[in-house]
């Protein structure tokens, strides 16, 4: 693929949000989000790839915020909530006096077994902190602000954490970056942080990128550069603390194929970082915690 994005494609062929929706409508779709069915591969991301460098930024936020100030943490593009719940448990195992985790998607069936995820593995005490709205990421701040029945000026600025996972990619195929950008700048109290995984157009080997690409117009599965991923955050006027490639595992994989990656990934870090499976940009909103 030669060009950008939008050298690409006109603003006239973008009508793809209905083709979204259904592909995370759908049961199939709904068992790679879950944790009995998701596979083998995002456990383990979550618990040695992910979960440390959450763990870190929740360090550096704490560090300078307190141990015993209130947190909040957003997650946009949630699914059914196994990352967010992830982190809230990574949270309350650190102590940190958790005010709200929400999570938002635009997939009504996802957010409802995001329901039933947090009510099998968050205990009751802290069931009420957790909280799924619907909500799409172009439209992050306006949504956010409904479903919570709150006045914009009480949710800007109001969350220490916020986090997207293989989901910031359709608001560039729809030309919404900026906007989704934006909003989560909008939203990040002074000294917050925003951490953005997505999928790396440099890796050749994504398998619905191969299955698709025969029944699916080229931009419903265009992925984003690395740069392309980092300069809306740039322009939102965050302070970009990373923005690199990383991961060699598929959220997907079963037993064997998580066993071969792991074996494979000190190599392929060595001599070809670039190609990783994953990007990630790491942002920060300027300014001291409160």
């Amino acid at each position: 693929m030669h060009g950008t994005w939008r050298e690409r494609v006109s603003h006239s062929e973008i009508n793809d949000h209905d083709a979204y929706l259904m592909e995370y409508t759908g049961d199939d779709a709904i068992a790679r989000y879950v944790t009995e069915t998701a596979g083998k591969g995002i456990q383990y991301l979550l618990a040695h790839v992910y979960g440390p460098l959450y763990s870190e930024i929740i360090d550096s936020i704490i560090m300078k915020k307190g141990p015993k100030k209130d947190f909040r943490m957003l997650e946009y593009g949630c699914g059914a909530g196994m990352n967010l719940l992830y982190i809230f448990k990574l949270l309350v195992s650190k102590g940190v006096p958790i005010v709200a985790a929400i999570g938002t998607d635009f997939s009504e069936p996802l957010l409802q077994s995001a329901e039933k995820e947090r009510d099998v593995f968050i205990d009751h005490e802290n069931r009420k902190k957790v909280t799924f709205l619907q909500a799409s990421n172009e439209s992050l701040l306006n949504d956010l602000t409904k479903r919570l029945s709150q006045n914009e000026s009480s949710v800007r600025n109001s969350f220490d954490l916020i986090v997207g996972v293989n989901t910031f990619r359709y608001a560039v195929r729809l030309h919404k970056q900026q906007d989704c950008a934006n909003d989560i700048a909008s939203l990040l109290a002074p000294g917050g942080y925003s951490i953005m995984i997505d999928m790396n157009n440099k890796f050749p080997f994504f398998k619905s990128k191969l299955r698709d690409r025969k029944t699916k117009p080229d931009r419903q599965t265009w992925l984003p550069s690395l740069e392309e991923y980092t300069s809306p955050f740039e322009t939102a006027n965050l302070e970009i603390h990373q923005s690199r490639h990383f991961c060699w595992i598929p959220h997907s994989a079963s037993a064997p194929i998580l066993i071969a990656a792991k074996l494979v990934t000190p190599f392929l870090d060595l001599v070809a970082p670039s190609f990783a499976m994953r990007s990630l940009v790491v942002a920060k909103k300027k300014g001291d915690p409160e």
